[in-house]
C-alpha cells in the first residue's frame, strides 16, 4: 500500500469519526459517492470523491502538528530550561519528570507556557540548592573538613 493511499484512507476514517457517521451511514455514503461498500475498494478517484464529499459536509482536516518541534511562544522558555539543565549537567528526562510530577504532562514538549514557567522555577530552585550545598573552591558539600585543599590559603 502506497503512502499516499494510506494517508488518504486515514483521512477518510478520521473524517468519518469526526463527522459522527455510524457504520451503515458510512457504507451508504461510500456506495452513493464511489459505488463501493468498503474503503479498501476505493481507487484514487474514489478516495478523492469521498474526501471532496466530506468537505462539502463541512469537514476540514486538522493541520498536522510536528512532534518534537517547539511552538514559537514556548521556544524562549525551552531555551531557558535547556540552559539550566546544561548548567547542572542534567538530561531532558529530568525536566520531563518535573513537569510530569507537577502537571501530569508527559513531557516538556507538550507543556503550555504556564507549566514551562513552573519547570523553570523548579530548576532555578534546584540550581540554588546545589550552589548552597557545594563549596565554591572544590565543589564538595559545604561543611567539609576545615581548610579546603583546593582553596587559596
Amino acid at each position: 500500500m502506497s503512502d499516499v493511499r494510506r494517508r488518504e484512507l486515514a483521512k477518510i476514517h478520521i473524517g468519518r469519526d469526526q463527522l459522527g457517521m455510524d457504520d451503515d451511514t458510512y457504507r451508504d455514503m461510500l456506495w452513493t459517492v464511489a459505488r463501493v461498500r468498503s474503503s479498501s475498494e476505493l481507487d484514487a478517484w474514489g478516495r478523492a470523491k469521498v474526501l471532496e464529499h466530506y468537505r462539502a459536509l463541512g469537514w476540514r482536516p486538522k493541520r498536522r502538528r510536528h512532534p518534537g518541534k517547539v511552538a514559537g511562544r514556548n521556544s524562549e522558555l525551552m531555551r531557558k530550561i535547556e540552559a539550566q539543565l546544561a548548567d547542572m549537567g542534567l538530561a531532558w528526562a529530568y525536566a520531563d519528570s518535573i513537569v510530569r510530577r507537577m502537571h501530569q504532562v508527559e513531557s516538556v514538549r507538550f507543556a503550555n507556557p504556564s507549566q514551562l514557567r513552573d519547570v523553570v522555577a523548579a530548576l532555578t530552585y534546584e540550581q540554588r540548592r546545589r550552589a548552597d550545598r557545594c563549596c565554591p573552591e572544590c565543589g564538595q558539600p559545604s561543611g567539609h573538613a576545615e581548610g579546603c585543599p583546593e582553596g587559596s590559603s
